[in-house]
């Protein structure tokens, strides 16, 4: 029977990373699936003011110890052109904040999105980036738990990654485990608890379901497919040509569909012998929507969770009614909006790095400068794997 989709992710569980060598190898003699039971967090939660908005977490002026960083800024809504390398001033951290030099940063689809005016950003100009990893070089008066030259990674708000330095709130920062490179971490930690929410949480996918992942060889179509193998799922990917085919059978994909080639829905009903998938995972959108519904088999679960191909057509209940079917959309942030929340989903994903259940492919880094040559590549389909910015490359 399926899973609700109101289901509580794994509610009474939380996390906590090791602070030493030893007990990172202890994490990692852990089950390679899932760490379910962990416990409770030994860093206890730091609130964030009232006073910080998104809009006024990212890089911001101050009157005092003020520190001089280059950040890409966008001050008008386009294309990849619009982002500008430009020198802005980092303060001091605040009560409850940090500051960070960022030493990788993870390039996501969400950040085009802002740059189009897609999602609109908290105000104008901004530094787009939703995800990154950094030392720490300051923290705020009376802020415990976090001290200069920690290794801490953060996904999802404030935006503003794009940047050499950059003023976070202390509780969204997750430290990173020796284990982890900086690269793999910048790349993962946003796509990596995006597969978590979506696999674990949103639809509880386990052994004996059929999944359909459709873009398999973009970055969390990657992780999606891995982590559903894992988990004992027969696991369905569509790809757009054979490079991304092969990549995709790698990552555990027991069926390959190549959608320029093949029909999509025509295909999963053969795979299927026409009883169709427990659930669809669909980052594309307006091109997929309604091969997506057709491959649903009945009380099947459409996680929306992307529109790359454009916002998809109003669509009307009698296409769920027809086999009883449960459409979301949901947000990364809603799921680990509470400190616990978010350690768990961070600690199961660098985990289940660490143990080599996920395998995390940085196949394009660029200086961060050139973020916008980054942002055309993407957009192009000219990328396979991970992109990262890399701040210590530029002049």
């Amino acid at each position: 029977m399926l899973t609700s989709a109101t289901t509580p992710c794994c509610a009474s569980s939380s996390f906590s990373w090791p602070s030493s060598s030893a007990a990172s190898s202890s994490t990692r003699r852990r089950p390679l699936i899932l760490l379910l039971h962990l416990p409770p967090p030994s860093v206890a939660a730091v609130p964030i003011p009232s006073s910080i908005t998104p809009s006024a977490s990212r890089l911001r002026l101050r009157d005092s110890t003020m520190a001089k960083a280059k950040a890409i800024r966008v001050h008008e809504l386009g294309g990849p052109e619009v982002m500008r390398w430009e020198e802005v001033e980092v303060g001091a951290p605040k009560d409850g904040e940090i500051r960070i030099r960022t030493t990788a940063i993870g390039v996501n689809f969400i950040d085009v999105y802002f740059r189009k005016g897609v999602y609109a950003a908290p105000a104008m100009p901004f530094t787009p980036g939703m995800e990154a990893v950094g030392v720490v070089t300051a923290v705020g008066p009376g802020l415990t738990g976090r001290k200069v030259g920690d290794v801490v990674a953060y996904a999802g708000n404030p935006m503003g990654s794009y940047a050499q330095e950059q003023i976070l709130p202390a509780s969204v920062a997750v430290p990173v485990p020796p284990s982890v490179d900086h690269k793999q971490a910048a790349s993962v930690m946003l796509k990596g608890m995006t597969a978590h929410v979506l696999l674990r949480c949103v639809f509880k996918v386990q052994s004996g379901h059929t999944v359909l992942v459709h873009a398999a060889a973009g970055g969390v179509g990657s992780l999606l497919c891995q982590w559903a193998n894992a988990l004992g799922a027969t696991v369905i990917g569509t790809v757009s040509n054979e490079e991304k085919a092969a990549q995709a059978t790698q990552d555990g994909c027991h069926h390959v569909i190549i959608y320029t080639r093949e029909d999509v829905a025509t295909r999963v009903k053969e795979i299927t012998s026409g009883k169709g998938v427990n659930v669809v995972y669909d980052s594309v959108g307006k091109d997929t929507y309604k091969a997506s519904v057709e491959c649903l088999a009945s009380r099947g679960f459409l996680v929306s969770f992307g529109q790359s191909s454009g916002k998809p057509d109003p669509i009307p209940m009698s296409d769920l009614a027809s086999k009883s079917l449960f459409l979301t959309r949901p947000s990364l942030m809603h799921y680990t909006s509470t400190r616990d929340e978010l350690l768990e989903s961070a600690g199961e994903v660098f985990a289940n790095v660490a143990n080599g259940v996920l395998r995390v492919r940085v196949n394009h880094t660029y200086p961060l400068s050139e973020a916008a040559r980054a942002h055309a590549d993407l957009e192009g389909r000219k990328t396979l794997g991970s992109i990262v910015l890399i701040p210590g490359t530029d002049s």
